[in-house]
């Protein structure tokens, strides 16, 4: 994954991203939309040949967009470990029965 900022303002953030799928540029999108402070968050893929999306992120001023996707970031990272405990933990009382 590469990641070229596009533009970056007090409120708006615009970056390229590279070699990346919709899995993760959705659950970003979809998490940034949970911040109360995020106006708007989305992404374009300009041709599914290329290897790249376009994202945009919009706050109203009382965060800043760079401040938002670090958040957004460390939710999904905490997310992730949760669901990796609840899975093994699953795994081993199957295993316990089996």
């Amino acid at each position: 994954m590469r990641i070229i900022l596009v533009k970056k303002t007090g409120e708006e953030l615009r970056f390229e991203v590279q070699d990346e799928s919709h899995t993760l540029l959705n659950l970003l999108q979809k998490t940034l939309l949970k911040n109360e402070n995020v106006e708007l968050a989305g992404y374009t893929v300009p041709h599914r040949l290329v290897g790249s999306a376009v994202f945009y992120v919009k706050t109203n001023g009382e965060e800043k967009p760079v401040q938002a996707i670090l958040k957004a970031s460390k939710e999904i990272m905490k997310e992730a470990e949760e669901f990796r405990k609840v899975f093994e933990n699953a795994v081993k009382e199957y295993e316990k029965k089996g």
